[in-house]
């Protein structure tokens, strides 16, 4: 499948396919999914320490980034600097592998609960970018990682071979 019947707000014309970020349900949807997400995270035993500094605002914040990665508008890019300032969020947090397996999990129950697209296809392609993504983040919270200005911001669709980044 080919996102380039995607515009740059996340619609999609008559007759093309639908991004990952309008099959998701648009921002409203990923804004629950990550409010409620970060509830759960709060109250978790392995997170709750990781983000306990949260700020009310990133949520929300995740919420932009993701429906940017997902096909949806550029706003995380145009408002919080793109890829390299999510890179820069990272750096020294010295993430674990099961930090980043209990985010995962919980990222993907919260879905569940929340009702979030069921389909293969869907879930494919939003698993296999919260595995990448996840993995990049503990790469990039460990000693001595730096951050490339010119990190492209990744962009997700429906199983598309050629990477995850806009050509």
């Amino acid at each position: 499948m080919s996102d380039s019947g995607v515009k740059g707000d996340g619609a999609t014309s008559p007759d093309s396919v639908p991004s990952l970020y309008a099959w998701a349900g648009g921002a409203e949807a990923l804004a629950r999914l990550t409010a409620r997400f970060y509830e759960r995270v709060r109250d978790d035993a392995l997170l709750g320490p990781v983000f306990a500094q949260m700020s009310a605002a990133h949520p929300a914040h995740v919420a932009l980034f993701l429906g940017e990665v997902l096909g949806g508008p550029a706003r995380y890019s145009a408002e919080k600097g793109g890829h390299p300032e999510m890179i820069r969020h990272h750096l020294d947090r010295h993430l674990t592998e099961a930090q980043r397996r209990r985010w995962s999990e919980l990222l993907l129950d919260t879905a569940d609960e929340l009702g979030l697209p069921a389909d293969p296809e869907f879930r494919s392609a939003f698993v296999a970018y919260i595995e990448w993504g996840s993995r990049l983040a503990v790469i990039n919270s460990q000693a001595g990682a730096t951050v490339a200005s010119d990190a492209p911001m990744p962009v997700w669709g429906w199983g598309v071979p050629g990477g995850p980044y806009r050509p």
